[in-house]
């Protein structure tokens, strides 16, 4: 219904959207997401002028219903991100009805062959976001940002993977749901929690008994030592295996799934619910 009023109130204003400029001379970005927003913002500095759509840590960028105003930010933005894969639906519906002549549209998805079905959270990956990156700093042409932002403001974030990966690489680990999956494969953390779990509470669908089984197994055993936890996707199947986990001692790590705080840097962000995994994982 959103979806339809927002299209409503352009037509009914009369208005012919072209992409616009901000003050003098800056893109107008629009992401539907604060990750991608952030990145956007870092990449293209005094040259762009970034709004983000979804911004608060506890909505669900699945489920987002948009508003009017998001339709018009859409409707007269330059530069378009949107993450695709079928995480962000909604924005893609936006943009086939608010065609604009002349807007830029980054749809990570496609940038990096991904289709609906694959494992969506793609700003979870380095190497992905390093491929947004370049394709932002192409788009915008602002590739000494590009270069300084890799070089520097990612260089925490890039540590801290990799001090993961050189102490911790082989360490068993479980988690509630697939967006950790990136970060697993990056720091060659064993995640030994099965695909199809991940994915079924990622899309909101019911475990198989068998899934269930093997998952309270290697928290009854003690297979694993940390459990990484989506604190925006919290389901009454997750909850119980949250506690169970604290009951045997297994430490419980939180992330989420857009950027907390909402004023937070993509980076600090990122670097922050990774020290919390190293630290975790023993320091």
């Amino acid at each position: 219904m959103a979806l339809v009023l927002a299209v409503f109130v352009l037509s009914a204003c009369g208005l012919t959207p072209q992409p616009s400029n901000v003050g003098s001379g800056k893109v107008e970005v629009v992401a539907a997401e604060n990750f991608w927003g952030s990145i956007a913002s870092q990449v293209g500095g005094d040259r762009v002028h970034v709004t983000s759509i979804i911004v608060n840590p506890d909505t669900d960028p699945h489920d987002y219903d948009p508003t009017p105003a998001d339709a018009r930010l859409i409707a007269r933005a330059g530069y378009v991100i949107v993450n695709g894969a079928g995480y962000d639906a909604w924005a893609t519906k936006l943009l086939a009805a608010n065609p604009v002549s002349g807007r830029k549209v980054l749809t990570v998805s496609e940038l990096l062959g991904k289709k609906e079905g694959d494992n969506p959270h793609f700003w979870y990956s380095a190497a992905y976001v390093d491929q947004v990156i370049g394709r932002m700093a192409s788009d915008l042409g602002t590739q000494d940002g590009a270069t300084r932002y890799r070089s520097v403001g990612l260089k925490d974030y890039h540590d801290t993977l990799g001090a993961i990966k050189t102490k911790y690489a082989g360490r068993k680990v479980g988690a509630t749901e697939s967006i950790f999956a990136y970060v697993a494969e990056a720091t060659m953390l064993d995640l030994v929690t099965p695909a199809s779990y991940l994915n079924a509470i990622s899309e909101g669908t019911d475990p198989t008994a068998a899934d269930k089984a093997t998952v309270e197994s290697q928290i009854a055993s003690k297979e694993i030592t940390v459990l990484v936890f989506n604190s925006q996707n919290s389901t009454p199947e997750v909850q119980g295996l949250l506690a169970k986990a604290r009951a045997k001692g297994i430490a419980v790590v939180t992330i989420t799934e857009t950027m907390s705080p909402a004023g937070a840097s993509f980076q600090d962000w990122q670097a922050a619910q990774l020290k919390g995994l190293l630290n975790a994982l023993g320091g």
